[in-house]
């Protein structure tokens, strides 16, 4: 939170400790809304800033539903920060891919919040219209009434339920709809994890889908794919013979990466990467490899995520 003292601020010190309070209390919340919202962690954590700055000036006894009223603030810095965000892309060097989060085992055990924080799910908000995204991240992930969501983003109720429904319906196209045991899920994993390691190719070729994607971030700063590459023969190759150094040193660690399977790659000890898998009736179907070293400085971390 803000370097700004209570006695700073106005109503000093017992105001802010009452503010304070109720801000931490619903951090977590606030930091995942603004993170499915913008895909970054960095960003994300300038928006709770923010929020908290105006948060700390408001009359608490005019507040009728504070956690109602916090998203309300983080939701109108997260689309500020969403639409510069968006002209930062456009300069971006190769694809873009959301900065990769380190989670908590438990958070696979909520299946919506989880899924709405993967890799995957938010490659498609990415495609939203910033208002689509921010409605239906909390409609569907956050669960918020229409009102509330129109207050939050200054529209109708009317104008709301329209934008809901036209985001539903844009995701429900491009969202993974695999289906698979976890026990399947869990093999398909550790097959991958050796053949990445081993760069085996008939191994890799066993567990990718036919329609793979893989995709990777340098972000103009490290070596990575300039464009998606798709298939299981064009992903095996390249996973075998050269996403990473082969003169080096490569272990590749199991752990979980925005509520789902992941990668964690060293190169002689240091991290080089994140690999973020998404698997689908016991295949990957995906891969997004984010090399790029200011998307990873919270991976050694474990990032709290919550609804």
């Amino acid at each position: 939170m803000s370097g700004r003292t209570a006695a700073g601020r106005p109503g000093g010190p017992d105001r802010v400790e009452p503010a304070t309070e109720v801000f931490v209390a619903h951090r977590n919340l606030l930091f995942t809304v603004a993170y499915e919202m913008l895909g970054s962690a960095a960003d994300a954590e300038d928006v709770l800033q923010e929020t908290w700055l105006r948060w700390v000036d408001v009359d608490l006894d005019s507040v009728r539903e504070q956690r109602a009223y916090l998203v309300r603030i983080v939701t109108r810095q997260a689309l500020d920060r969403l639409r510069a965000l968006g002209r930062r892309k456009e300069s971006y060097v190769g694809p873009w891919l959301p900065e990769p989060l380190l989670t908590a085992p438990d958070v696979a055990e909520d299946v919506e919040l989880a899924d709405s924080v993967s890799m995957a799910m938010l490659l498609v908000l990415e495609t939203l219209q910033p208002v689509e995204r921010a409605v239906f991240v909390l409609r569907e992930v956050f669960d918020l009434d229409y009102d509330e969501i129109a207050e939050a983003v200054g529209k109708s109720p009317a104008a709301v339920r329209q934008l809901a429904y036209r985001a539903r319906a844009h995701v429900a196209a491009r969202r993974p709809r695999g289906t698979g045991s976890p026990a399947e899920h869990r093999a398909a994993l550790r097959a991958f994890q050796r053949a990445v390691e081993t760069g085996e190719l008939q191994s890799l070729l066993d567990i990718l889908a036919p329609d793979v994607v893989a995709l990777s971030d340098g972000g103009g700063v490290r070596h990575a794919l300039l464009r998606p590459v798709v298939g299981a023969g064009k992903v095996a190759r390249l996973l075998a013979g050269g996403w990473w150094r082969r003169d080096a040193d490569r272990t590749a660690e199991l752990v979980q990466i925005n509520g789902g399977p992941g990668l964690l790659i060293r190169l002689n000890g240091e991290i080089d990467g994140v690999v973020a898998v998404r698997l689908e009736n016991g295949y990957v179907t995906g891969a997004y490899h984010v090399r790029n070293p200011e998307k990873l400085s919270r991976i050694e971390r474990q990032t709290i995520v919550s609804r």
